[in-house]
Formats: C-alpha cells, sequence, structure tokens
C-alpha cells in the first residue's frame, strides 16, 4: 500500500507540472484552474444556481460568491434571484463570457494537440486508453451499454491469453505459476494440433482493448470443451462472458458436436453463474491445490476442481 501511495504521488506531482497546473494563471490568463473550470461549467450548463455549481465543485460558498462577484464586474456573468425560490441564486454567462470561454478553450484544446504531437499513434492510442481507466476506476463503474467487438484471435492474442490468467488470477485468487503454466500447455496444444472445422477462439476487444476470451477445444469426436474464459475487471458486467460462451456453444453445435463440457474452479463464482444461466450443470467435483511444490514461493492455494457439462 505504501509503494502504491507513493507512486500515486509522484505521477500526480509529475502531470500536474508537465501540464501547466502549477503555474498561477492557467492557459496564459490570469485565471485560475478553478475559475476556468466555473465559466466552463456555466458554459456546458447555460443557467445554474450557484448552490448546484458549489455542490458540483465541492466549493466553499463564501469563495465562490467572490469569484462570481469578480466575474460579474468584469462582465463575464449575471445573477440573478431564481423565480421558484427568491432564496435561490442562477447564474449565466453573459455574451462576453462565452467569448472569453471559448478562448480558454480553444487554447486548451492547442495545448493537448502540442502534447499529442510527438507522439506516435500507438502511444496516443496507449496514453487515451490509460486515461480512461484511471477515470473508470476511481470516478465511475463500468457501463453496461459500452459496445464491444468479439473477433478471432490475432498474432499476439495466444501470448496475451496466458500472460492475463496467470497474472488476474494470481492477483485475484492467489494461484500461482502451476496455474499459468497449466494455461500455457492449454495454448500450446490448440496451436499444435489445432483443427480449424472443429476448433476456434474468440477475443473481446472494448475501446480497442483486449478485454477477454475463451475457446472452444475437441474433447472427442461428439463433445467439445470450452477452455480458458476470461473477462478483464474492467469489462464485467456487460454481459461479455455469456456473450462468449453463446458463441462457443453456437460453433459447437455447427462443428456437429453433441455435448459440450469444461473445468473450471468452485470460487470462479461470476463463471458458474455464466455457465448454469447457459444450462450447463456440475457433474464432478474433486479437491485440488494450486503450487503444491512450492516452485513459485508462495504457499499453495486449496480449492476444488469442478467438471460441468451439458448436451447441444
Amino acid at each position: 500500500m505504501e509503494r502504491h501511495v507513493a507512486d500515486v504521488r509522484a505521477f500526480n506531482r509529475f502531470y500536474t507540472g508537465h501540464i501547466g497546473l502549477l503555474h498561477q494563471g492557467i492557459l496564459d490568463s490570469s485565471y485560475s484552474l478553478t475559475e476556468v473550470r466555473v465559466l466552463f461549467e456555466l458554459d456546458r450548463a447555460g443557467r445554474m444556481e450557484a448552490s448546484e455549481l458549489r455542490r458540483l465543485l465541492g466549493l466553499d460558498a463564501g469563495y465562490l460568491s467572490r469569484m462570481l462577484g469578480r466575474f460579474e464586474g468584469e462582465g463575464l456573468v449575471v445573477r440573478e434571484r431564481s423565480t421558484a425560490d427568491a432564496r435561490r441564486q442562477v447564474v449565466e454567462l453573459t455574451g462576453e463570457g462565452r467569448t472569453r470561454f471559448a478562448g480558454f478553450d480553444e487554447r486548451a484544446a492547442a495545448e493537448v494537440r502540442e502534447l499529442l504531437a510527438g507522439l506516435t499513434e500507438e502511444d496516443r492510442g496507449r496514453l487515451v486508453a490509460s486515461m480512461a481507466t484511471i477515470e473508470e476506476i476511481l470516478g465511475r463503474a463500468p457501463k453496461p451499454d459500452r459496445p464491444y467487438v468479439i473477433r478471432p484471435p490475432r498474432p499476439g492474442d495466444l501470448g496475451w491469453v496466458v500472460y492475463r490468467h496467470g497474472a488476474l488470477y494470481s492477483q485475484e485468487q492467489g494461484w500461482g505459476m502451476d496455474f499459468e503454466a497449466l494455461v500455457a500447455g492449454v495454448v500450446a496444444e490448440y496451436v499444435n494440433d489445432h483443427d480449424p472445422r472443429r476448433e476456434a477462439g474468440w477475443i473481446a476487444e472494448v475501446d480497442g482493448e483486449r478485454a477477454g476470451c475463451v475457446f472452444c477445444v475437441r474433447r472427442d469426436d461428439e463433445t467439445a470443451q470450452l477452455r480458458m474464459l476470461l473477462v478483464e475487471p474492467s469489462a464485467r458486467g456487460m454481459g461479455i462472458g455469456t456473450h462468449l460462451v453463446d458463441e462457443c456453444m453456437r460453433f459447437a453445435r455447427a462443428a456437429g458436436y453433441r455435448r459440450m463440457m469444461l473445468w473450471t474452479r468452485d470460487v470462479l463464482l461470476g463463471a458458474r453463474r455464466i455457465y448454469r444461466a447457459a444450462g450447463f450443470e456440475l457433474v464432478e467435483k474433486e479437491r485440488g491445490r494450486d503450487g503444491k511444490d512450492g516452485k513459485d514461493g508462495k504457499d499453495g492455494k486449496d480449492f476444488v476442481e469442478e467438471i460441468w457439462a451439458r448436451d447441444l
């Protein structure tokens, strides 16, 4: 935790310095960041009650009142009593206020263009995606209606499948290298003995980033096996896991399989809910232990292995 705290503080110092937030005036003006933000909110909303503006930005009432008084003196805003409640004050930008803010807005956009101009297209994509991740984690829950794509694997995807299984389940479940090695073996077997008529894989993408995967492989002539279902935490709740399982079953039916089975562990509650909703039933289970020989330097983790199956 303390290392993470230090890392976040170091990033904040870097970023605020990089985009000029430590300067007394923002965008080569005499206005502070907070003052420009107030103008932004008024420009976006059209008219706002002063109390709503104060709550939105977390400002002290006296500080906001003095700021609006300055803006009014400069001809940037007008203030009047609410017709619904005379105790409330409504604030609106004047024509001069909108013109002044439009200049700030264009200068801000120009500074960002200059910042991005020196980056490659790939680095720009990584930067914007990382910013979206920060906003998503700290600011709001994932949107269920975000668009996503389900596509066949491309070069580089199989390495990602192994990496994310190893990293994600180590973080969430404490599983060690034994599990990652197991996934690597499944991927290698898929590549070496792949029959495209009876085996396939799918990668889910959200905003151009990999967000999930699943594979359908041959168990025997009549039985397909669903393997390596994974959905990134940032993409959970969007229906991606259900879509991947449906795609897997649809392919298996078209390939002529009569039955589908899968292997999972009892602690993967989200996956088990998806399997049960898709018509799978638990048919077998036994106890196991991950990292039992201590090769990864960690204590082993007990789990229950489960086999689920359904007719197609």
